[in-house]
C-alpha cells in the first residue's frame, strides 16, 4: 500500500515548515550527490566520532537529519512528511512544529547512538523525525483517512492502519537490529523507534488544549 494523501479540508493554515523541511531535505541531497562521500562523512551523524568529540561533532546532530541515502529514502521520507506533516503543523502552529520536529530528529539521533556507540557507519536521514510527526498525527487525528494506491485503484485506509503497519516493522526491525546487526541492511531502526517514542510524549505537551479529531 502506497499513501498518496489525506483529508486536508479541516486545515486551517498554509504548512510554510513542512514545505520549507521538504525543499531544505532536497537541496541537503542535492548537495550530497555534489560533494559525494567527503560531505556524507563531514555532516553525517557518526557515532563513535561524536563519542571522541561531542563538541566538535554537534553540528551533525542538525545536519544529518536533512540527508539521505537515495532517491528512495529521500523520495519515501518526504512523501510521509507531505501527507501527514501538515496537519500536525496545522494543528501545532508553526514554531511550536518546527521545534517539535527537531526535537523528534535529535531523540532519534541519540536512540540510535545508545546502541551503536563505538559505529564508524554514518548515521543520516529525516526518518526520525518524521516519525515523530507520524505518532502526533496518531494522536490529534486517530480518525483520520489516508488515501492509498492499491495496485490500480485508490482506496481510503484508515491513518491508524497505514502508520500502524510502519510502527510494528519499525519495531520488529529494532529488535533484530539489536540482536543481530547483520539483518538490518544499515538502516537506523532504533532513531524511528526514538523518534516516534519521543513525538508521543512531545504531543501532549505541544497541542494544549486542543482535542483528536
Amino acid at each position: 500500500m502506497l499513501p498518496i494523501g489525506d483529508d486536508n479540508s479541516g486545515r486551517r493554515t498554509a504548512p510554510l515548515i513542512t514545505y520549507a523541511l521538504i525543499a531544505v531535505n532536497v537541496l541537503f541531497f542535492f548537495a550530497e550527490l555534489i560533494g559525494g562521500d567527503a560531505f556524507i562523512g563531514n555532516w553525517a551523524f557518526v557515532p563513535s566520532r561524536f563519542l571522541a568529540n561531542p563538541f566538535g561533532d554537534l553540528p551533525t546532530i542538525f545536519t544529518s537529519m536533512f540527508m539521505h541515502a537515495g532517491w528512495v529514502h529521500l523520495g519515501g521520507n518526504m512523501l510521509y512528511l507531505w501527507i501527514f506533516g501538515d496537519n500536525v503543523e496545522d494543528r501545532f502552529g508553526h514554531i511550536k512544529f518546527i521545534i517539535f520536529y527537531l526535537l523528534c530528529g535529535i531523540a532519534a539521533t541519540f536512540a540510535q547512538f545508545a546502541f551503536s556507540t563505538g559505529s564508524n557507519v554514518p548515521n543520516l536521514g529525516a526518518s526520525g523525525a518524521i516519525a515523530g510527526v507520524l505518532a502526533a498525527y496518531i494522536v490529534m487525528f486517530p480518525k483520520g483517512n489516508v488515501r492509498v494506491l492499491q495496485g490500480s485503484q485508490v482506496i481510503q485506509v484508515p491513518a491508524l492502519i497505514v502508520i500502524g503497519l510502519w510502527i510494528v516493522l519499525q519495531f520488529f526491525n529494532s529488535i533484530g537490529s539489536i540482536t543481530d546487526t547483520a539483518q538490518t541492511g544499515g538502516v537506523a531502526y532504533m532513531a524511528h523507534v526514538g523518534g516516534f517514542l519521543a513525538g508521543l510524549v512531545l504531543t501532549f505537551l505541544f497541542r494544549g488544549n486542543s482535542t483528536p479529531r
